[in-house]
């Protein structure tokens, strides 16, 4: 029996990480939204690594935060230990990454949904998308409750038809074994979007009081603790160690003893599985030169003796993966909790998409998270914050936000999926971007607040405290390039002793940080006028006078490159009427559908040629039309 439930501008199926950020920025938007999730339990789950953050990921998560998302404030409330990745290389590829208590992180996550007005969280199964004239009406409910929509979203993550495997033994179940969303999929398909399996897994959980940490090298958080959200200054908190320890011969043996019981060996698995987070298994099987492999042993939170065996992800049997645990120094008498697991799910093709994330042919109908094809809290979050947007602005009969590669890694992570595609699960990574000295993690606030304060996600606290740092910043540089350094013999002497070469005559503060063995912080007795500014200012004063010479030749790139980027291809365009274009081109255009020729320069199969061809016809239109 079919009821009206009630009438929403927006609907957001599904709660993770995607979903959670779609729901409140459509909600902070002021649109009236529904977020639907087949268990509220599940809200923000984090069921493979319980962190946030990582190499590229924590530039994803300051992006977020700075155009006014969640992630980043939720893990500074919830995490247990924090660290800076790659601080011996430059400032491009420093990333944060924060050790979650995955519980605290799930119930904060939730508490906001529940308190934000214009927001109504429901624990339902939506099973069918209502379209009508290609343009989104509402959904249907497992409960037979209907709701009027303008917009969907959909954010799934790994549930749709999902099913759990663990050597011979599958099951149908979403992660953690909550339950799958088994009636979408068909639905999806009607409405003609392309899907695709993808595979993904988890390692076992283990007992803390089973581990010898003895035998294991402790790994500290920093000692000063970096936030992820530019709301915060400064935190402060005792934090709780992670371990790091090694496979060895006798677990690979294990391992190829018992590869023929592997559902990825065995034919068990169809899903594509990420290449970049590999399972222990086909880690042993493809690199056969390696005699061991880092294994990280990371608390699941502060009030569990539950914890994380990262780098053993698995879906052999459960006897094999216990067998195979008890080799590894450390956790010879381990035991285990909750065993490892693989994880097959249904997947859109992205290309079906806009840059908005809005679908090509269903008006109203958005995606994002794992359900596009990316793996990852952080990549999925990304989607969700800018499907929500879009979602919004769509109701709104405004403009949407397109993010573009020289803009953010959102911008990156969506472009690829869009344009390129995937044929495994994405994971983000600073090589994707070519522009990654100017798109840090540290300026993510400089880069895009405006941004978000112009679309009204951003508040004007934060727009505040961020027009107040950029401030201080723009005024700290002033005042080094004002202020000189005379060649003294005191001054040269003080150089001498930091190997670096004497003055000759009077030089800027700012000329001076230049040279490759100093910086702000070492030339600090040379500046006796030096004011009381925050930290995280006199990082930026430090690395805008460094690689003041890389930044300026990158912004000139990003200069040629939105030439590209703001030749905008007409929507109605036929490729087939392009004379000279390949037929892979044509083929790949009319696929793709490119909204500038930047973004059809990067579609696999159309060639610089093809793009010149382009261009030309696109000249001709111009003129005709004038």
């Amino acid at each position: 029996m079919i009821y009206e439930a009630g009438e929403f501008d927006v609907v957001v199926i599904g709660l993770g990480h995607a979903g959670c950020e779609a729901a409140l920025a459509s909600s902070r938007l002021g649109c009236k939204t529904l977020a639907c999730a087949i268990n509220l339990d599940s809200i923000a789950l984090m069921p493979c690594n319980p962190n946030i953050g990582g190499t590229a990921k924590g530039h994803l998560v300051r992006e977020i935060d700075a155009l006014g998302g969640e992630m980043g404030i939720n893990i500074d409330k919830s995490f247990i230990q924090s660290r800076m990745l790659n601080t011996s290389k430059g400032p491009a590829v420093h990333s944060l990454r924060a050790q979650a208590d995955k519980r605290k992180y799930s119930e904060r996550m939730k508490w906001v949904l529940e308190k934000e007005p214009n927001l109504s969280v429901k624990q339902l199964e939506v099973t069918d998308i209502e379209v009508e004239d290609n343009k989104v009406i509402g959904v249907m409910t497992g409960n037979g409750g209907h709701y009027k929509c303008k917009a969907v979203i959909l954010a799934s993550g790994t549930y749709l038809k999902s099913r759990i495997i663990v050597g011979d033994i599958s099951r149908h179940e979403g992660p953690s074994g909550l339950m799958p969303a088994n009636y979408l999929s068909q639905k999806l398909l009607d409405l003609g979007i392309t899907l695709r399996r993808f595979k993904t897994g988890t390692p076992s959980r283990v007992n803390k009081n089973s581990i010898d940490f003895s035998k294991m090298i402790e790994q500290k958080g920093d000692e000063k603790i970096v936030p992820f959200s530019f709301m915060n200054d400064k935190l402060d908190k005792d934090q709780i160690s992670c371990f790091l320890t090694y496979t060895n011969l006798n677990t690979h043996e294990v391992i190829k003893e018992n590869i023929s019981r592997s559902p990825l060996y065995n034919g068990s698995i169809e899903g594509v599985g990420p290449r970049y987070c590999p399972s222990i298994e086909d880690k042993v099987m493809r690199f056969v030169d390696k005699d061991k492999h880092q294994i990280f042993i990371e608390p699941e939170g502060e009030n569990t003796e539950e914890m994380y065996v990262g780098g053993m992800s698995s879906s052999l049997p459960e006897d094999v993966q216990i067998k195979m645990l008890r080799t590894v120094e450390g956790l010879e008498n381990v035991e285990v909790t909750r065993i490892g697991y693989a994880i097959e799910y249904d997947s859109i093709d992205s290309t079906q998409l806009k840059l908005s994330l809005e679908s090509k042919n269903i008006n109203g109908f958005f995606s994002a998270g794992q359900v596009n094809g990316s793996s990852g809290y952080e990549e999925a979050a990304s989607q969700g914050l800018i499907a929500g947007v879009n979602a919004a602005l769509k109701v709104k009969e405004r403009e949407p936000l397109i993010l573009n590669r020289s803009d953010a890694y959102i911008g990156v992570l969506i472009d690829d999926l869009v344009t390129k595609g995937t044929n495994e699960p994405y994971r983000m990574m600073t090589s994707r971007s070519e522009y990654r000295l100017l798109l840090r993690q540290d300026n993510a606030d400089l880069r895009l607040t405006e941004l978000g304060h112009n679309v009204g996600l951003v508040n004007e606290e934060r727009y505040t405290k961020y027009l107040n740092r950029k401030n201080s910043i723009e005024k700290e540089i002033d005042r080094i390039k004002s202020l000189k350094i005379t060649n003294k013999n005191e001054v040269n002497e003080f150089l001498k002793g930091l190997d670096s070469v004497e003055l000759k005559k009077p030089i800027s503060l700012y000329e001076l940080i230049k040279r490759p063995e100093l910086d702000y912080y070492k030339v600090a007795p040379l500046d006796l006028e030096r004011p009381e500014i925050d930290d995280n200012v006199k990082e930026q004063v430090n690395i805008i006078s460094k690689y003041e010479g890389y930044i300026q030749k990158q912004n000139e790139q990003v200069h040629q490159f939105k030439k590209m980027e703001n030749r905008v291809i007409p929507e109605q365009i036929d490729y087939n009427d392009v004379l000279g274009l390949r037929i892979e081109a044509i083929q790949k255009l009319n696929k793709i559908r490119p909204f500038n020729l930047g973004q059809a320069s990067r579609i696999s199969g159309v060639s610089p040629a093809d793009i010149s061809v382009l261009m030309i016809y696109l000249e001709q239109l111009k003129r005709s039309n004038k």
